[in-house]
């Protein structure tokens, strides 16, 4: 099966879960109006409008007036694809809830604040693709393992370890799956690097996990 077929309810997104991302805003988590650092995953759907595939052209966006924004940034995560319904369970049980993996991408406006999210620049049209296809959970022996990629026009421009997470696959699983019930089909994407990377019109983008796949995607415009 296709990314494009399995993403039949929810893409939810992890955020802030790069430890040495969670490190550099200490001081200001700490301050007003946190007063202390995030305790459980920060999370965030990307609704259907912005569910995309491998090879789709993801259109630059636009401001309030109808204008090109300045700039837009990418960042890539491995996608966790759920096998069952997954609803309160342990981190030791968790990883027998998934049903493959795969690669997704996350396109938006340049993020300036977590506790007043822009919400539109994050849910732009087509902004998050998914694939190029469902990886079988027996091939991957260990998620935490994986190193998540992002080239531009042929370049690597960032490289995240996911041993460098601040909660692992299982850990997240457990804890979104006593928040929300989990289906079949629904996707996490467990972490990104977190300085993402500056895209222009016209850039072509490679999303990569070695032994997950390549995600290739244009942005729109000259």
């Amino acid at each position: 099966m296709t990314a494009n077929t399995l993403v039949n309810s929810k893409l939810v997104c992890v955020a802030l879960n790069d430890k040495a991302q969670l490190a550099a805003l200490d001081a200001t988590f700490n301050d007003a109006p946190y007063k202390k650092p995030p305790t459980q995953p920060v999370l965030y759907y990307k609704p259907r409008n912005t569910w995309s595939v491998d090879g789709a052209e993801v259109e630059w966006a636009k401001d309030f007036d109808g204008n090109d924004v300045a700039e837009m940034v990418v960042g890539a995560s491995l996608g966790v694809v759920i096998g069952k319904e997954t609803c309160r369970v342990s981190a030791e049980e968790a990883l027998q809830y998934v049903g493959g993996y795969t690669v997704v991408a996350d396109y938006s406006l340049p993020e300036q604040s977590y506790y007043r999210p822009d919400i539109k620049g994050k849910c732009l049209d087509a902004s998050a693709p998914v694939g190029p296809e469902i990886v079988a959970v027996d091939k991957i022996a260990n998620p935490d393992a994986l190193t998540v990629t992002v080239s531009v026009n042929g370049e690597q421009k960032s490289s995240f370890e996911l041993a460098n997470m601040e909660r692992s696959v299982a850990e997240l699983i457990s804890i979104i799956s006593r928040i929300m019930t989990l289906q079949a089909g629904e996707i996490i994407a467990v972490g990104f690097a977190g300085d993402r990377v500056a895209v222009a019109k016209g850039d072509k983008v490679e999303a990569s996990i070695e032994g997950v796949g390549t995600l290739n995607n244009t942005l729109g415009g000259a």
